[in-house]
């Protein structure tokens, strides 16, 4: 990795159905036991228009400081309570999961009430306005992926996507990385019912060997601990096995 490397583009962020000219501002630096990544949070990229009939928010301009261990060590424990997992080498927060859950009484058909206990998937669910990018943005105006954005594909920087918030890199490897997740077999038990299609994120289930990554979305490769972007479900880690993890809301 560059010890300080800053980058500004121009890209295409909607608003409200317009197309506007924005720049992006990155700032990748080692300091010390740190290697940190400082960001405007506005894409280098074409964006989706925002706000839209999924997603009320609308892209603001950020002040990111995103700072993780150079020197990242793999513990024996996941750790799953992590909202932001990492960030991409663009500058954009990558925040797998939701915070909205299936709530039959909302106008929406879904709500920040986890009492139904099925969990909307950014991705599969098709419901939270995400572009063509796998991105939406947040009541703070945080525009941030929850899959793999094209863009970042074939770009020529090589398979690096990104960093995880323990230090290990994100990779995109294309069919090379293969998550472990299945779809669970039958119908959902309870509402909303129906069969398990992707929807939530309880519709799925990790079974070991099914692909070549661990419940993280990981494997050792080269005698080095990676995380991997895949093209199916979990789509970017949903835990972490770092003994180091920054946590950023």
């Amino acid at each position: 990795m560059n010890k300080h490397l800053i980058l500004a583009a121009v890209a295409i962020v909607g608003f409200a159905g317009l197309a506007v000219a924005a720049s992006n501002k990155v700032d990748v630096s080692e300091t010390g036991s740190k290697t940190c990544i400082a960001s405007n949070g506005i894409p280098d990229h074409t964006t989706g228009s925002f706000p839209n009939r999924g997603n009320p928010n609308r892209i603001k301009s950020q002040n990111i400081k995103f700072c993780v261990t150079s020197s990242p060590a793999k513990g024996d424990r996941a750790n799953y309570r992590v909202r932001t997992v990492g960030i991409a080498t663009n500058g954009i927060l990558i925040r797998p999961g939701t915070a909205d859950w299936y709530d039959a009484s909302s106008p929406r058909g879904h709500s920040r009430d986890r009492s139904s206990g099925w969990n909307l998937e950014g991705i599969g669910s098709k419901k939270l306005g995400t572009d063509n990018q796998n991105a939406h943005v947040d009541h703070r105006g945080i525009y941030h992926y929850h899959g793999m954005p094209a863009a970042l594909i074939n770009t020529g920087e090589g398979t690096l996507m990104g960093y995880a918030a323990d230090g290990f890199e994100i990779h995109y490897a294309g069919t090379s990385a293969q998550a472990s997740y299945t779809l669970k077999a039958g119908k959902r038990a309870t509402a909303p019912f129906g069969k398990h299609d992707g929807t939530y994120n309880q519709d799925w289930e990790y079974n070991a060997g099914a692909g070549n990554l661990d419940q993280c979305n990981g494997a050792t490769v080269n005698g080095t601990y990676t995380y991997f972007a895949t093209d199916s479900y979990p789509f970017f880690p949903r835990c972490l096995y770092g003994t180091q993890i920054t946590q950023y809301r």
